[in-house]
C-alpha cells in the first residue's frame, strides 16, 4: 500500500487520496458511537459530515485547478495491490482525469449541499444518525466509482451506491411500501450488477488486470479501446446491462418511482441527480468500448430513446409531484445513454450535471411547492387551471385516449415482465425447491408413499401458489 510519507511527498496524489478518504472517515466518527449505543448529537453529526464533504470538495476544486493548468493530463494514484498472481494482478488505483474530476466536484458539492438541508428536515427524526451515515457510504462508494481507475475499485463503489440507497429507500421501515420499495430496488440492482461483475471477469481474463489503463489507450474522451475484436462487444453488453439498472432503464425501470418514498433528501441526491446517472458515468469512463462495439452502442441508443419515450409518457399522467419528478429525471437518463450511444462524450457530461444540479434541486423544493401550491388553491377558491394550449391538442382524440390508457398503465412494462420473467422464474424455483424435497427424502430412505406426499403441486396438476 501507498505509504504516507509518499503522499506527503506528492501533494497533487494527496488531494486525490483524500477525496476517497474524507466520507469513510465521516461515516466511522459517527458511526462508531452509535454503534456502542451513544450515538452523537443532531449538530454534531451534521457538522462531521459536513467537513468531510467540504474538505473533499475544496480538494476536487484544486485538483481540477491543477489540472486545468497542465491541459487535462490524466494522473494515476496507486494506492496498492489487492493481490498479485503470476502474470495477474488486481490494483488499488484511483484516476484524476477530465471526466472523473469535474464530475467529482459537483456530486461532492451536492452531497455537502443535501447534508445542509437534510440537517433540518430530520431533526429529531428517530433515524437521525442512521440518514447521516447512509450519505457517508453513499459518498464513500460515489468518490470511489468516480476516481477508480480499475474496474475494481469501480466496483467497490458501484456495490456501496447500491446498499446505501437500497436502505434509505427503506428508510422508514415501519411503513410497508418503503420496504417493498427498497426490497424491489435491491433485487433490480443484484441483477443487473451481474454484468458489472461478469465484465470485471472478462476484462481481468483479457488484460491479465482490472486497470482500465491496460484497456484504453489514451485519455479520455480521445481513448481508444485495445481490446480484443471479440472482447470488445460483451465487455460493452455487459455494462451496458449494468447501466440500465441503476439508471432505471426499461425493463428494469419500475423501482425507480416506488424508491420516493425515501426521505426527501435521499430521493433528492439519488434519484434526482446522482445514482440515476452512475450508469451513465461508467459508459462514459468506458466509452472506447462502445466505440469498439457498434452493436452494443446502438442497443443503448434504442434502449435510452425507448425509456425516453416511455418516462415521458407515463410521467404526463401522475398525480403527485414525487412521481413525476421519477419520470422525468428517467427520461433524462434516457437521453443522456442514447447520447452517449451515439458517440458523444462531452455533451453527455454537460448534461449530467446540468440535469442533476436542476433535478436536485426540484426535489428539495418539492415539499415547499405542494404547500405554496395549496395556499394559491384557497387564495383562488379552487385549483388554478392549465395552460390554455399544449402540445397534446395536436394529438387526434383517439389516439389520444390510447396513450392515456398505456400511461396509467405505466407502459404495460410490469404487466409483461411479470408474465415473460417474474412467473416462470417463480415456477421453476417453486419447481426446484419440489425436486430438492423429494431428493432428499429420498436420500433419508422415505417410503414412495412419504414422498410423493411432499409434491407441493395441487392435485389437478396445476402451478403451485
Amino acid at each position: 500500500m501507498i505509504s504516507l510519507n509518499a503522499l506527503i511527498r506528492d501533494p497533487f496524489s494527496a488531494l486525490v487520496a483524500w477525496q476517497v478518504i474524507a466520507p469513510p472517515a465521516a461515516l466511522v466518527a459517527i458511526g462508531l458511537p452509535a454503534l456502542v449505543g451513544r450515538p452523537l448529537r443532531e449538530r454534531e453529526t451534521t457538522r462531521i459530515v459536513a467537513v468531510a464533504f467540504a474538505s473533499g470538495f475544496i480538494a476536487a476544486l484544486v485538483t481540477l485547478a491543477t489540472l486545468a493548468s497542465q491541459g487535462f493530463t490524466a494522473h494515476v494514484v496507486h494506492l496498492g495491490t489487492l493481490f498479485h498472481v503470476g502474470h495477474h494482478e488486481a490494483s488499488i488505483e484511483l484516476v484524476a482525469d477530465a471526466l472523473s474530476v469535474p464530475y467529482v466536484c459537483f456530486s461532492t458539492g451536492l452531497c455537502a449541499l443535501v447534508n445542509a438541508f437534510a440537517g433540518k428536515y430530520l431533526h429529531r427524526e428517530p433515524g437521525f444518525t442512521r440518514f447521516f451515515a447512509l450519505l457517508a457510504l453513499f459518498g464513500t462508494g460515489m468518490n470511489l466509482m468516480v476516481l477508480a481507475g480499475s474496474i475494481d475499485v469501480l466496483f467497490a463503489g458501484w456495490e456501496c451506491l447500491g446498499i446505501s440507497s437500497a436502505l434509505l429507500i427503506g428508510f422508514f421501515h415501519e411503513r410497508r411500501n418503503a420496504v417493498d420499495a427498497a426490497v424491489r430496488a435491491f433485487i433490480t440492482y443484484r441483477v443487473c450488477d451481474v454484468g458489472l461483475l461478469t465484465a470485471s471477469v472478462v476484462l481481468h481474463r483479457a488484460t491479465d488486470t482490472g486497470d482500465f489503463a491496460a484497456a484504453f489507450a489514451g485519455t479520455w474522451p480521445h481513448a481508444v479501446c485495445t481490446l480484443p475484436p471479440a472482447t470488445a462487444p460483451v465487455v460493452g453488453l455487459l455494462l451496458i446491462l449494468a447501466a440500465l439498472g441503476k439508471s432505471a432503464q426499461v425493463p428494469f425501470s419500475g423501482w425507480l418511482p416506488r424508491a420516493m418514498e425515501g426521505p426527501t433528501p435521499s430521493s433528492a441526491i439519488f434519484y434526482g441527480a446522482l445514482s440515476i446517472h452512475a450508469g451513465a458515468y461508467v459508459l462514459l469512463r468506458c466509452g472506447s468500448v462502445l466505440d469498439a462495439a457498434p452493436i452494443a452502442a446502438w442497443l443503448l441508443v434504442v434502449i435510452g430513446a425507448g425509456t425516453a419515450l416511455h418516462a415521458a409518457t407515463v410521467g404526463s399522467v401522475q398525480t403527485d409531484l414525487k412521481s413525476m419528478l421519477a419520470y422525468a429525471s428517467m427520461t433524462q437518463a434516457g437521453i443522456i445513454l442514447a447520447e452517449i450511444g451515439l458517440g458523444f462524450r462531452v455533451l453527455p457530461l454537460v448534461h449530467v450535471v446540468s440535469h442533476a444540479i436542476l433535478r436536485s434541486l426540484q426535489i428539495l423544493r418539492s415539499p415547499s411547492a405542494m404547500h405554496d401550491r395549496h395556499e394559491l388553491a384557497a387564495a383562488l377558491g379552487g385549483p388554478p387551471g392549465q395552460s390554455s394550449w399544449s402540445l397534446l391538442r395536436l394529438i387526434p382524440p383517439s389516439i389520444s385516449r390510447h396513450l392515456y390508457h398505456v400511461a396509467l398503465e405505466r407502459g404495460f412494462e410490469e404487466t409483461i415482465v411479470s408474465r415473460l420473467v417474474v412467473q416462470p422464474l417463480l415456477r421453476s424455483l417453486a419447481a426446484a425447491d419440489a425436486f430438492e424435497q423429494r431428493w432428499v427424502a429420498i436420500l433419508g430412505g422415505a417410503s414412495r408413499a412419504a414422498v410423493a406426499s411432499r409434491d407441493p403441486r395441487p392435485a389437478n396438476g396445476g402451478d403451485a401458489p
